[in-house]
């Protein structure tokens, strides 16, 4: 028996549904081709420019489940790329302000103006849906995330383990009470992440932490200050 998705129980449009299902098999076959060197640091901007590096689609239906859960209205993403996760987001952004009323949005991060071009493409074949939800800041996150964030009810770390650590701290004085970070990978890549795993389980670190068991893991955490 095949898992349910919730984007289907939520009544997503079908064309929706059908380029994220184009989207992941892309990713997945980009993802059988990568080999292990191509993360070292050395190498990483030339082997990686061209790839989703996405989220899986079991991952992106739990965060769109946790985003509607908690009524995440104001999201933000770090590690773009082509933009798969944050139509996930968007439309759970978009849920919540139906079912609520006012504002929110997904502000994502692009480094690759390559890459925040193809987003942009996907999204708009999406429609007003995802489109009217996202801002997109190109660029150096350290810069690009300084301002005008708003009280951020979640947080998605899908990014070069390096940068990790300095974007939660850039993020963190905007987490509300309650905030949820979500970061990819945090098993296969548990030395990457040392620095921040550390800071976030340290003792009167504010945050409470839980790794789920999916592929590759995914840490779950809350902050509580």
């Amino acid at each position: 028996m095949s898992s349910p998705n919730p984007l289907i129980d939520d009544g997503v449009p079908r064309h929706i549904l059908s380029l994220l299902s184009r989207l992941h098999s892309q990713s997945l076959q980009q993802e059988a081709g990568i080999v292990r060197a191509d993360y070292d640091a050395a190498v990483i901007d030339g082997n990686m420019k061209d790839k989703f590096i996405a989220l899986e689609a079991e991952k992106c239906h739990f965060v769109y489940q946790l985003a509607r859960a908690t009524g995440a209205k104001y999201i933000v993403e770090a590690g773009t790329s082509y933009g798969v996760s944050t139509i996930y987001l968007a439309l759970a952004v978009a849920a919540n302000c139906r079912a609520t009323g006012g504002e929110g949005k997904v502000i994502g991060t692009e480094h690759e103006s390559e890459k925040a071009a193809k987003a942009r493409e996907h999204w708009q074949e999406c429609g007003d849906i995802v489109q009217g939800f996202v801002e997109l800041r190109e660029g150096d996150l350290r810069e690009t995330l300084k301002d005008n964030l708003g009280a951020v009810d979640l947080l998605l770390l899908d990014i070069w383990t390096p940068m990790a650590l300095p974007t939660l701290k850039l993020v963190q004085p905007k987490l509300r009470p309650g905030a949820v970070i979500i970061t990819d990978n945090t098993i296969a890549s548990a030395v990457g992440y040392k620095e921040l795993l550390d800071y976030m389980r340290h003792p009167g670190s504010g945050f409470t932490n839980l790794t789920l068991p999916y592929h590759k893991g995914l840490e779950m955490s809350i902050y509580s200050p």
